[in-house]
């Protein structure tokens, strides 16, 4: 029971996954599916299931630029992950 003293105190410092994603939209991300493929664009919105919408939207196969959409929808159980672009879509990303 000594742990949870710590936990209160962790967990005031500590973003949740939820905080993390209501904190991206609107941003620059990189969606990886598990195929491998990555999609790069807005995030526009995404619900509990991981359902994401995005726009100004690039995918890419092995590193390779193969289409640009302009916005694209992605069903949840296909998410490998979600992050954030370390640079903005303007600059090259």
């Amino acid at each position: 029971m000594s742990g949870t003293g710590g936990g209160d105190k962790a967990s005031a410092t500590t973003k949740t996954p939820a905080d993390f994603l209501k904190s991206i939209r609107g941003r620059p991300v990189v969606v990886k599916l598990n195929s491998g493929v990555d999609y790069r664009g807005i995030l526009a919105c995404l619900d509990g299931y991981m359902n994401i919408a995005m726009e100004q939207t690039e995918e890419y196969v092995n590193g390779q630029l193969k289409n640009k959409y302009g916005d694209a929808f992605i069903r949840g159980n296909n998410v490998l992950y979600i992050s954030t672009s370390k640079r903005t879509l303007a600059d090259g990303a």
